[in-house]
């Protein structure tokens, strides 16, 4: 029976070289000319006989292959796996792709977390990779992303918040970069807590304050992050700086190394800015989460971080701003893991 009053979206043969040849995760739609009409040609849970896949991939070679927006949020999920999907399907919007890009990668930091090996690590860089890729067709992409900060807290959310807050305040401080830039900045930003991974897991859920030996170890991370760098072979100076430094502070009042302003690097300050907002932000067991604009507030106001990049942040969230409203992504992501 034709299938006329739903809303569908074309699918292109690289997507659907991305799905199971046999079983598709999803219904397709086939367009039918002759009578104008989209019919049904395959049910999710069936399984196509190698006949079938081979009309199909016809079908989808003329661009009659679609899919329907009912089961978009299959479609996204599995996207979110293969991120590269992303620059591939012109069906997305902006907010679209940002969400996927966003999800994709706190799930990849969030198994690269847990299990931090160079397969893991290898997944993640395949998709910062994809982000990079995108930002560098055009850098307003960034905004939407801006757009969609977490607000709970755990590593994860963590990485990925100081990975969009770095990235926007670098391209808002240079105009011109390379891709090879962009490509170690957003890296970098994103590792820059990794070694958080080998510290005891209560120090981040612990309600009361640390203990001066559970805090002296806990300040270690900066070097266990570099050291799990190297393992990993990433050991270029975006990355290193991001890691060792993010903790330090302008007047020395910081660690590891109690550097002060002008021995800290740019990535260093950079990282520095991006992880206190993005810990801000989130509600901990110890503190509500601030909000947007009051936590960039309150960084400019702080002479302890470098003024040029919290002067830039602290109008990126102002009432009627560029960059509007947030839009909620935490219950995206814990639908993920479910």
């Amino acid at each position: 029976m034709p299938i006329n009053n739903e809303d569908y979206f074309q699918i292109n043969t690289e997507i659907l070289a991305r799905f199971h040849k046999h079983r598709p995760p999803l219904d397709l739609y086939v367009f039918r000319e002759e009578i104008g009409v989209l019919e049904p040609f395959y049910r999710k849970g069936g399984r196509l006989t190698d006949a079938q896949v081979a009309e199909l991939a016809e079908i989808c070679e003329n661009g009659n292959l679609f899919v329907a927006h009912s089961d978009k949020d299959i479609y996204r999920e599995y996207m979110i796996h293969q991120l590269d999907l992303v620059l591939l399907d012109p069906n997305l919007t902006e907010g679209e792709i940002a969400e996927l890009c966003i999800l994709g990668v706190a799930t990849k930091y969030s198994n690269y977390y847990e299990q931090p090996v160079p397969d893991m690590m290898q997944l993640l860089y395949r998709d910062v990779m994809v982000i990079t890729e995108y930002l560098w067709s055009d850098k307003h992409h960034i905004a939407p992303f801006m757009r969609r900060l977490f607000r709970k807290a755990d590593p994860a959310r963590h990485a990925v918040n100081t990975m969009i807050v770095g990235t926007w305040l670098w391209m808002q401080m240079n105009q011109e970069y390379s891709r090879k830039e962009l490509d170690r900045v957003m890296l970098a930003l994103v590792l820059h807590d990794a070694g958080m991974c080998k510290m005891p897991q209560f120090y981040l859920t612990k309600k009361g304050k640390l203990t001066q030996d559970e805090w002296d170890k806990m300040t270690m991370h900066t070097v266990a992050s570099v050291k799990l760098m190297q393992k990993s072979d990433l050991k270029f100076d975006e990355l290193i700086r991001a890691c060792f430094e993010h903790h330090e502070r302008m007047d020395g009042s910081g660690y590891p190394q109690h550097t002060r302003a002008g021995q800290i690097s740019v990535m260093g300050r950079l990282t520095a800015v991006a992880d206190s907002f993005a810990a801000m932000i989130c509600d901990r067991v110890y503190a509500k989460g601030k909000d947007l604009d009051k936590a960039g507030n309150e960084l400019f106001a702080d002479a302890r971080y470098d003024k040029t990049m919290t002067s830039i942040l602290s109008t990126a969230f102002v009432a009627g701003g560029p960059l509007g409203t947030a839009i909620e992504m935490d219950s995206k992501l814990d639908a993920l893991a479910k």
